[in-house]
C-alpha cells in the first residue's frame, strides 16, 4: 500500500463512524403549506394507540384512533384512524425517527394525508402534530408542536439544514392560522 492509499483508508475509518446513525431527514413544512397540502385537519382526543404486525408480517405499524372534536379541513368523520410505521409488539420494537408519537387521552391538532380508503398518515411527519395543553393560570389552551428529536430539517429551497419553524401558540391562534391558510387567493380578493 502506498502512503496516500493508507491515508485514505485511515481517513475513511475515522470519518465513517462520525456520520449520522439512522437519523431522519425531512423538508421543513411551514403551517400554510401543511394546511393546504393536507387532506384533513382535525382537533380531537387520542382514544386508542395500538401496534401490530403489518399485513405481510414484515413490519410493525401503529394505529392511532382519534375522536374528532372539530374538523378544520375535510370531512373525516367522527373518528380518524392514523397508521404509521413503527411501534412495539411483544418484545420486538421498531422506531422511526421523525414521526409523531401519540398517547391515549392526549388532545391534539393533526394535519392528515389520506392513506387508503379508511386511514390517514400525519402530513409532514412530526411537523403535522400539535399537542394541546389545557388552560392554566390564566393562560389560554396552548398548541405545542411535536418535538422532531434527532431529525435533520432542510430548507426546501436551499436544501440547507434549518431550525424547525414550529413554535407554541394559543390554540385559537393555531386554528385561525389554519383557516387563513385555507382561504383561496380568489376568495381573499373578493373580500372588501
Amino acid at each position: 500500500m502506498t502512503l496516500s492509499t493508507s491515508l485514505r483508508v485511515l481517513l475513511l475509518a475515522v470519518l465513517l463512524p462520525c456520520g449520522p446513525a439512522g437519523a431522519t431527514t425531512l423538508l421543513r413544512a411551514e403551517l400554510p403549506e401543511l394546511a393546504q397540502s393536507s387532506d384533513a385537519i382535525v382537533h380531537g382526543t387520542v382514544r386508542r394507540v395500538e401496534s401490530r404486525w403489518s399485513g405481510d408480517g414484515r413490519r410493525i405499524v401503529t394505529d392511532v384512533e382519534i375522536q374528532v372534536t372539530e374538523s378544520l379541513k375535510g370531512q373525516p368523520g367522527a373518528t380518524v384512524l392514523v397508521t404509521q410505521p413503527g411501534g412495539r409488539v411483544g418484545d420486538i420494537g421498531q422506531r422511526v425517527s421523525g414521526l409523531a408519537t401519540f398517547t391515549p387521552g392526549e388532545e391534539v391538532v393533526v394535519f392528515l394525508a389520506r392513506q387508503g380508503a379508511d386511514a390517514f398518515r400525519v402530513s409532514g411527519m412530526a411537523q403535522g402534530k400539535y399537542k394541546v395543553q389545557p388552560p392554566e393560570g390564566g393562560r389560554k389552551a396552548q398548541a405545542v408542536p411535536e418535538s422532531l428529536g434527532d431529525t435533520l430539517v432542510l430548507d426546501p429551497a436551499t436544501q440547507e439544514p434549518v431550525e424547525a419553524p414550529a413554535r407554541s401558540l394559543p390554540l385559537a391562534e393555531l386554528k385561525a392560522a389554519i383557516r387563513a391558510a385555507l382561504v383561496s387567493p380568489a376568495t381573499q380578493e373578493k373580500r372588501p
